[in-house]
């Protein structure tokens, strides 16, 4: 129960616990990689050499040129899936490399 007597879900004590630990940022990012291929799908997720998150910046690195530049079209929609998902903060832009 919070202190105004309303009861929360497990869903907002969890993540008042995580703010509590400071562990947020770090529980968040993990579940955005975590994510990455079902939010994109297999295809993409296979063509993918490396993905990273550093300060809610997604940083993307796949291994055809093909993939980077279809991404490129779509990487606005990918991020409000994101956001949707997982908050605004969670990713605030996305870099191809």
């Amino acid at each position: 129960m919070s202190k105004k007597g309303e009861m929360k879900t497990v869903g907002e004590a969890l993540q008042d616990l995580l703010k509590a630990y400071r562990i947020k940022d770090r529980f968040d990012e993990k579940s955005v990689l975590a994510s990455w291929e079902r939010i994109v799908g297999k295809p993409i997720a296979k063509r993918t050499k490396r993905l990273w998150l550093r300060n809610a910046v997604l940083f993307i690195e796949f291994d055809s040129p093909t993939i980077k530049s279809d991404f490129s079209f779509h990487k606005t929609k990918v991020m409000e899936v994101f956001q949707q998902e997982f908050g605004k903060g969670a990713v605030k832009e996305i870099v191809i490399m």
